[in-house]
């Protein structure tokens, strides 16, 4: 009973859609990018702890804090070997003071910090911080873990 008034085309099921070409979405679907910006997160959680310093020592624990920081510092590791590491290259004990000393004609004022393993030889802890004090640091600091209670 009832008519259509339009042009006399039949278009069939796409009545009112034009010509019958498809229009261009002009929405953005978010779902995928949601989804991969999550599983990108998820990654540099896992590996972000991964990327701090190199060198597989056991450190000390102890009940202190954790300092904040800004800048990498420059950390000095000694293993359970005797070996001892400037960030992430070793370097024998001698060079210390020489590596050290060109660092601070850079302009580095940062703290520097050790890192001892807890089988490591007392002694050679003791050798490396006064190398690092006859450097011209003053601002050393130990690190550790911090203690299970």
């Amino acid at each position: 009973m009832g008519m259509s008034a339009g042009t006399g085309r039949s278009n069939g099921s796409r009545r009112g859609r034009g010509r019958g070409r498809r229009q261009p979405m002009s929405e953005i679907n978010v779902t995928p990018m949601v989804d991969v910006m999550l599983v990108l997160l998820i990654i540099f959680m896992v590996a972000a702890p991964l990327l701090t310093v190199g060198v597989p020592i056991q450190l000390p624990e102890t009940q202190a804090k954790a300092l904040n920081s800004d800048s990498q510092p420059i950390t000095i590791s000694v293993n359970s070997d005797g070996e001892v590491y400037l960030n992430d290259t070793v370097i024998p004990i001698e060079e210390i003071v020489a590596k050290l000393q060109a660092v601070a004609e850079a302009g580095y004022e940062e703290r520097i910090f050790v890192r001892g393993d807890r089988s490591a030889d007392y002694g050679t802890v003791m050798r490396v911080m006064a190398r690092i004090s006859a450097a011209g640091f003053r601002n050393i600091g130990l690190v550790t873990d911090q203690e299970n209670a």
